[in-house]
């Protein structure tokens, strides 16, 4: 038997024998070159000096040749900026103006290595390693499986400028299913400093992607099966859950989460809906709810936008989505009618 929708719209019902109407793609402004192995996610640095300059970075899994690589603006890879000869790098994340020392500052970019159980940083554009190999994370755990790291992203305090780094894994309990580690400075190096536990897990499949909204000061993951949650990113602030929503609007798995931000508390979360093959947008101040965008990407995983100006090509932004062949989305901002 087939089964019937049903829509309300303006008082008049719609009945849909079968299926549910195809959503028009917005097409890809441009699609970058692709990947030796198995792209996942993606993070923009955005060169100040020189937008048209910035760097598209995207995760390559693979557990023995896998890279952070590094895209230009018109999606060629860079080669003498990527990363390689990771053991499966999963999730990628960039942060500016972290504090070396007294008088040093640099842009850093972040990754996590699966199988060696670590996390990676380096400073951006040079590409320099500042963790002396990696920074060993989960350590307190006895199960092998419950220290592989997946998803992260960076939390700067806009307060105090502490730059910390929020980790998920691919498995882990139904309480403190993440860490977060801060990052400091001094004569010796960098350091990653385990400061607190926290974030519930529905235990049904995983938590990948997290986003940090540092203006606002909180912190989104997707617990895959069950919604999306939210905590505050500032541990002082406490580790009580501030909200889960979104699921209704989700076919399967819940992926990648991008925010983009406006002034004051404008803005919106773009989560790809993986298996429906299409993004779903929230309010940024609020979460409801707004409407869902097909942008013709296939099993998106990770995703990240900036609305920052980069040249005559992405003059109001640009959104960035992995591919499930090997590649990644670009879209001008603009062309997803946010505003």
């Amino acid at each position: 038997m087939n089964k019937i929708k049903i829509n309300i719209v303006f008082g008049f019902t719609v009945l849909l024998l079968g299926c549910v109407t195809q959503l028009p793609e917005i097409a890809a402004t441009l699609i970058t070159e692709k990947l030796p192995h198995d792209s996942d996610d993606p993070a923009i640095w955005v060169n100040k000096k020189n937008p048209e300059q910035s760097i598209v970075f995207g995760t390559d899994k693979d557990e023995i040749n896998g890279g952070v690589y590094a895209f230009d603006l018109d999606g060629k890879i860079i080669k003498e900026k990527s990363i390689t000869n990771v053991s499966y790098p999963n999730n990628v994340d960039v942060e500016y103006g972290f504090k070396l020392s007294d008088s040093t500052k640099t842009d850093i970019l972040v990754f996590t290595e699966r199988e060696k159980h670590q996390i990676r940083l380096f400073s951006v554009p040079d590409m320099q390693p500042l963790d002396n190999g990696g920074f060993k994370v989960f350590e307190d755990e006895t199960e092998v499986t419950m220290k592989r790291p997946m998803g992260i992203s960076i939390y700067k305090d806009p307060v105090t400028d502490k730059v910390s780094v929020i980790v998920s894994r691919k498995q882990g309990p139904t309480a403190n299913y993440l860490y977060q580690y801060e990052l400091v400075s001094d004569s010796l190096g960098v350091e990653a400093n385990l400061i607190r536990k926290f974030g519930k897990f529905s235990g049904q499949k995983e938590i990948e992607a997290i986003a940090v909204d540092d203006a606002l000061g909180y912190v989104y993951y997707s617990d895959e099966g069950v919604g999306i949650r939210k905590y505050y990113a500032n541990p002082e602030k406490g580790d009580e859950e501030i909200a889960l929503f979104g699921s209704e609007h989700f076919k399967d798995d819940i992926e990648g989460i991008a925010i983009a931000a406006y002034q004051g508390n404008q803005g919106f979360l773009i989560v790809s809906n993986q298996q429906d093959h299409s993004f779903n947008i929230f309010k940024r101040d609020d979460n409801t709810f707004v409407k869902t965008l097909n942008l013709g990407t296939i099993e998106t995983d990770g995703c990240d936008v900036t609305t920052e100006a980069l040249g005559d090509k992405f003059p109001n932004g640009l959104f960035v989505s992995m591919n499930d062949e090997q590649d990644f989305f670009y879209h001008a901002l603009d062309s997803l009618r946010l505003k």
